[in-house]
């Protein structure tokens, strides 16, 4: 089993949809151009839509032709994003944004093509028992577009028996796949600490209660809850972002405040980093005479990927590739909001490469091409690939006694 020859046939369509989508990119919940292209096309292949969920959601349900009354109501699940990132491109190529501090930096654009491009054949054959449900979410970057879906009811609605996603992963060679079973990406955490001194003159500190001073201090007792509060072989990052304070040279301003990230790959993990950071940050005011408080608001939870699931799609991979193109996916410390559907329905999570960054035509920007980066520019020439496996995945779990 190899990529799917009708695929590859319309490897130029795939292209021109993905630069189309590179060239108009739109922000989390405001994807309306895209939800509309993206549903026309549904349509036009005969698939039955479904529009509202988290506002610019599109749900395909694509009905086998094999389906009879003992599969009726199985149901699979394909997701991708479609959001892009507030951020101004670099690239000068003749796809590159058209919209001003707005851009497709993470390849949420080939995410897209490739689901409709599996939509695209899925509808043609139809040739399995049973529904694949095709998600087109908004909001991955900001917002948690995937929870807000499973809110207003994606599973009620379109009760999936598993569900499949993957991400592009620069570094990796185009080609390859990667993945495994437990956590591959961290949950994230943000938070914010306020730290209220007294202001002074900054020739007579004795007078105030520095809270710049205080600030210092945290910033190495926070690391300390890393480096000597949790478990060593427990993964865990703290990293402190931004620090307000002060207006001029010679005056103690009255407040500092601070905001960071937490990173973690287990709950029990983030509950210790959670509790150990409120205690140093309360016991570092105590000590300086500072009323500081901390804010920590949990935002995306870790994804875990079902070894089931993963197994299976690791199966499906191994009938499409050579040995050497399917590797293990060492968690890294990312997040991403299709963590809410693994805490719902059983699925996996897989990292498609997108290379080294040769692919890009003359008048890329000048950084490299990985995501959230201004250079960055999704391999077109991974298309059929990640469009076939979605497809095989659905139909071999439509397809199997489960």
């Amino acid at each position: 089993m190899k990529p799917i020859d009708a695929i590859i046939a319309r490897h130029a369509e795939l292209t021109a949809i993905r630069r189309d989508f590179h060239a108009h990119p739109e922000l989390a919940f405001e994807e309306h151009r895209t939800s509309d292209v993206v549903a026309q096309k549904l349509q036009d292949w005969g698939i039955e839509v479904h529009r509202g969920l988290a506002g610019t959601g599109v749900v395909g349900v694509i009905r086998g032709a094999l389906t009879d009354a003992s599969t009726a109501r199985r149901m699979v699940g394909l997701r991708a994003d479609m959001d892009a990132l507030p951020m101004q491109e670099t690239n000068a190529f003749a796809h590159a944004s058209t919209i001003p501090g707005r851009m497709h930096a993470c390849g949420h654009d080939g995410h897209t093509t490739m689901l409709l491009g599996a939509a695209q054949e899925l509808a043609q054959s139809r040739d399995f028992a049973g529904s694949v449900v095709v998600i087109f979410q908004p909001a991955e970057e900001f917002g948690g577009g995937a929870q807000v879906m499973l809110q207003q009811g994606l599973q009620e609605q379109f009760p999936m028996e598993a569900v499949f996603g993957m991400h592009n992963m620069p570094g990796i060679a185009a080609g390859t796949f990667a993945l495994s079973p437990g956590p591959v990406l961290a949950s994230n955490s943000e938070f914010k600490i306020r730290i209220q001194g007294k202001g002074g003159h900054a020739a007579m500190p004795h007078l105030a209660v520095d809270p710049i001073w205080v600030a210092g201090q945290l910033i190495p007792a926070l690391q300390g809850v890393v480096s000597r509060n949790k478990a060593p072989l427990e993964a865990a990052v703290v990293s402190i972002t931004t620090i307000h304070a002060g207006d001029t040279f010679n005056v103690i301003p009255g407040e500092c405040l601070m905001s960071g990230t937490v990173r973690a790959y287990t709950k029990d993990t983030l509950d210790l980093v959670e509790r150990r950071m409120g205690e140093v940050v309360a016991g570092i005011g105590l000590a300086n005479g500072a009323q500081c408080s901390l804010e920590f608001n949990r935002i995306y939870p870790s994804t875990i990927n079902h070894p089931r699931e993963t197994a299976f799609a690791r199966g499906v991979l191994a009938q499409m590739l050579p040995p050497e193109q399917l590797i293990d996916q060492a968690p890294i410390m990312a997040a991403e909001d299709f963590a809410f559907m693994l805490e719902k329905i059983p699925g996996c999570y897989a990292f498609i490469g997108n290379g080294d960054g040769q692919h890009r035509e003359a008048g890329h920007g000048q950084g490299p091409c990985f995501v959230h980066n201004a250079s960055y520019d999704f391999n077109d020439a991974i298309l059929p690939l990640g469009a076939s496996y979605l497809v095989h995945v659905a139909r071999q779990w439509l397809g199997a006694a489960v």
